[in-house]
């Protein structure tokens, strides 16, 4: 659980954690489509730093007074605020987004089903926190409920799904997330808004190094509607509401507890695809779909129970 006490919010649905990690599953999937679709057009380094630069703009006159009132707390805690940074804002989206432009579609789906257990890996290894029985298997069915979706029901598909070095680049992202995630239980007792403007602020600073390599070699940000769509989408949705949701409920349920709700990203993916893409629905799609919410409800239930009393 959170290192400090979780205080209740005057608004209903920042307390309610399950419906605000199944919202931060669609904004990331979202993300995830945005990110295929503009491969190759936008700089994925300087894509995920103007992302930032411009969310914690945009956050800045409401998170102000928060961030005054918490500057002594800042400036003590800021190489742990610096490490959250890192893992969970500068490292993991510039990572992605540069994954984003090799991979194929139904592998990088595949890749991202794999958060949970990093998750789980983490909080063992740093806090020898284990997995209770039903959140393992809530997790294990959740993960199968992915594979039967993304190998469209057939073994042989999966089985022969290649790896490339979008893949692996995804794959350390994830890893990397997955660390945050699992420290973010020690974050600093700032504010809601305070955090999430300082980390996103101390990641456009970690970014801006690499992004001036990428302009120095050629790659410059194209100013043009797709771009200016791009961006608009990137620095609100999967930036400021997903990422003040997400913090929200790994401080109320803990990480294991809400890690499953990330497998809804592929379902999320699927679905978005069907609707934009003009996929049709199949027999598949329908029986991942049961297996990946059941397994959520199954570790959801099972967190509950073990934080209830005996």
């Amino acid at each position: 659980m959170s290192a400090t006490p979780v205080r209740p919010s005057r608004f209903a649905l920042y307390d309610a954690p399950y419906v605000l990690l199944t919202l931060v599953a669609l904004l990331w999937a979202i993300n995830l489509v945005v990110g295929r679709y503009i491969a190759g057009h936008i700089p994925p380094i300087t894509l995920a730093m103007v992302r930032w630069i411009g969310a914690t703009l945009i956050l800045l006159p409401f998170a102000w007074k928060q961030i005054v009132r918490d500057l002594p707390i800042i400036r003590r805690n800021l190489p742990l605020l610096v490490l959250l940074s890192a893992t969970g804002i500068a490292s993991y989206n510039a990572m992605s987004y540069y994954g984003l432009q090799y991979t194929q579609a139904v592998n990088g789906l595949l890749v991202q089903s794999t958060a949970p257990l990093l998750v789980a890996v983490w909080t063992f290894v740093l806090f020898r926190e284990k997995l209770s029985l039903g959140q393992a298997a809530g997790v294990i069915t959740s993960l199968v409920g992915v594979m039967v979706i993304i190998s469209h029901g057939d073994l042989d598909t999966f089985l022969h799904l290649k790896p490339n070095i979008g893949d692996v680049v995804i794959i350390v992202a994830l890893v990397i997330y997955a660390l945050y995630a699992a420290i973010l239980r020690k974050r600093p007792p700032l504010g809601p808004l305070s955090f999430l403007a300082t980390i996103m602020a101390l990641g456009s600073l970690l970014l801006s190094p690499f992004a001036l390599w990428e302009y120095l070699n050629g790659k410059v940000l194209p100013l043009d509607h797709v771009t200016f769509f791009t961006l608009a989408y990137v620095m609100t949705g999967p930036s400021l509401v997903a990422y003040l949701f997400f913090n929200r409920g790994v401080e109320l349920v803990g990480a294991n507890a809400a890690a499953p709700f990330l497998h809804l990203l592929p379902v999320f993916g699927t679905a978005l695809a069907i609707v934009f893409l003009g996929e049709t629905m199949a027999w598949y799609h329908l029986a991942g779909y049961a297996l990946v919410i059941s397994g959520i409800a199954l570790a959801t239930l099972s967190a509950r129970w073990r934080m209830a009393p005996h």
